[in-house]
């Protein structure tokens, strides 16, 4: 198996440069399409390397277009442009309801809901009723309208959604900021509530001194636009698997499977769920020792997400678009990656590069896949890791074991808190669990065995998928023996003003060596993660754009 960063048939390939190959691993996971497609070859892109004055300019660019994010959106740089979107009659945000009937099961064109008005505005979502989701009963996600019977998970009514927003926000503000918890599950009381907990969230509780999980009232925030609602329906009678269940047909926009038959469509549902049109964020992350220090790393991304955009053309048929700028540690400062990914990986694979400030050129990244430890993370997290799971699925048999009420991390808001400081966060085995909020929601589960013949660092794994948005919410990772090696989880917000439901943070976790990993924080950041950005276009994302801002 790969456990020192090779990929199950061999080692790296030859000339490539362990540098570039580990930087380039940091960010390919981030995309949703398999990684065994990249191209290997090595091609030095500098070819001698462009002029100082020309690196000067395109540096001077983009430093001013990220100045111009952080500090000059009030005016002119907006977020999104400002759409009709009526205040609850409380005057708290409007609510996003839900999408009309379902079109005739006889419709299998593959061309996307039209979306009005124009690009990234969010037209306020139509109200809902019971016939107007994937089925009876149904969200247009495909989850149970309904509460459950106790009244602990209250009815989906369309989520949390607001005006879109017009300047780029210090942080989003925590909509149950005055909830206090209803109880805590500790080392004491555990096994009280253990079918209601991850495999791993019961190891934390009981090897981790003093960790515990705050239990808050349920709230179902997630929210998306008109379109993202018609699109899964739409989805419904036109999406396929392909390939052996390892791609997907058809779909557009939106989750391709909402109402889901298995493993394997499940899976994909949460590699193409909608995450926003355009990502941009500065975070720091979190690497601890078994002895109870740790390191700080930062880093600034911008990516797009052209298969969540209406109306863009796209006729590569580009599944997202990625590049990061490391930005500290000193050592590492200046190192930066792009990854195009398509819609469909075994018709055009992924395609990255990296520039490596020592080598001071851009090369084309070789081979990178599934368990490559990702570089800067000291082996916590590989590439199929990042947002809980990505990538290919085809060296796993996906089993849909069913929908389970669950306590899991969701509208974790106060992690965030732009009054806390990051070594008010930072635990030694854990993110401090005080400051991360748990809820009662329906999960749906979904297991992962390794296939015969096959290699990975992990044997098996079990993913709680959230029944609203089908964001990942905890990852269980087991070893060659079979024994529970590794927890993640993301910690999720829903953010209004696009309306989407992100992961606003990561944390992994490994049980063995009592160490973790956090991931996305931005309490010290000038401005929280945008995902509705409008200023990234497709040239920002060649070869050529990331030889020119090269710097050192």
């Amino acid at each position: 198996m790969a456990r020192n960063g090779c990929n199950s048939r061999g080692t790296m390939r030859r000339g490539a440069s362990t540098k570039v190959l580990l930087l380039t691993a940091t960010v390919l996971a981030a995309l949703g399409a398999p990684t065994d497609a990249v191209l290997a070859q090595t091609a030095d892109a500098s070819s001698g390397g462009a002029s100082t004055d020309t690196n000067n300019t395109a540096r001077h660019h983009w430093r001013h277009r990220r100045h111009y994010y952080y500090h000059s959106h009030s005016a002119t740089g907006q977020v999104a442009p400002p759409a009709s979107s009526p205040a609850s009659p409380q005057g708290g945000p409007s609510v996003a309801q839900a999408a009309p009937a379902a079109p005739d099961a006889a419709t299998k064109s593959a061309a996307p809901i039209k979306v009005t008005p124009a690009l990234f505005i969010v037209p306020q979502a139509k109200a809902p009723s019971d016939n107007s989701g994937a089925g009876p009963g149904l969200t247009p996600m495909g989850a149970i309208r309904a509460g459950n019977a106790d009244g602990t998970i209250p009815a989906w009514t369309g989520g949390l959604a607001g005006t879109p927003s017009t300047k780029p926000m210090r942080s989003h503000p925590d909509p149950f900021a005055e909830e206090k918890p209803l109880f805590s599950i500790t080392a004491q009381n555990v096994d009280r509530y253990a079918d209601k907990l991850a495999a791993g969230t019961i190891a934390m509780i009981k090897s981790m001194p003093g960790y515990h999980v705050d239990v808050y009232p349920t709230h179902r925030t997630f929210a998306a636009p008109q379109f993202i609602y018609d699109n899964a329906i739409a989805n419904v009678s036109r999406a396929k698997l392909v390939h052996g269940g390892e791609g997907v047909e058809g779909a557009s926009l939106s989750v391709p499977f909402p109402v889901a038959h298995d493993g394997r469509e499940a899976i994909w549902n949460h590699i193409l769920r909608w995450r926003g049109t355009q990502l941009v964020r500065t975070v720091t992350n979190v690497i601890s020792t078994p002895t109870g220090d740790y390191s700080l790393q930062k880093w600034h991304e911008d990516i797009m997400l052209p298969y969540n955009t209406p109306g863009m053309a796209n006729p590569k048929r580009w599944d997202s678009m990625f590049r990061q700028e490391i930005l500290a540690p000193p050592r590492d400062a200046g190192s930066l990656t792009l990854v195009i990914s398509h819609e469909n990986p075994f018709v055009q694979g992924r395609e990255a590069w990296s520039y490596n400030t020592g080598e001071r050129r851009v090369r084309r990244a070789p081979e990178i896949d599934y368990d490559t430890p990702l570089t800067d993370t000291d082996g916590l997290e590989t590439v199929d890791d990042y947002d809980l799971f990505n990538g290919a699925t085809d060296r796993y048999n996906w089993t849909l074991v069913g929908r389970r009420e669950m306590y899991v991390p969701y509208n974790t808001y106060k992690l965030q808190d732009p009054s806390l400081h990051y070594t008010d966060l930072i635990g030694a085995d854990s993110i401090k669990p005080q400051y991360v909020r748990f809820e009662l929601h329906r999960v749906w589960v979904v297991q992962a065995k390794l296939r015969p013949g096959f290699g990975h660092i992990y044997t098996s794994r079990t993913l709680y998928l959230d029944e609203d948005s089908w964001t990942a919410l905890i990852s269980d990772r087991y070893d060659g023996r079979g024994n529970l090696w590794r927890t993640a989880m993301s910690f999720t917000i829903q953010q209004p003003e696009v309306p989407v439901l992100i992961p606003d943070a990561y944390e992994y976790v490994d049980l063995f060596q009592h160490r973790y990993l956090a991931q996305g924080l931005h309490n010290e950041e000038p401005v929280a993660p945008v995902s509705n950005a409008t200023w990234l276009t497709p040239d920002d994302f060649t070869a050529e754009a990331l030889r020119r801002m090269g710097k050192r």
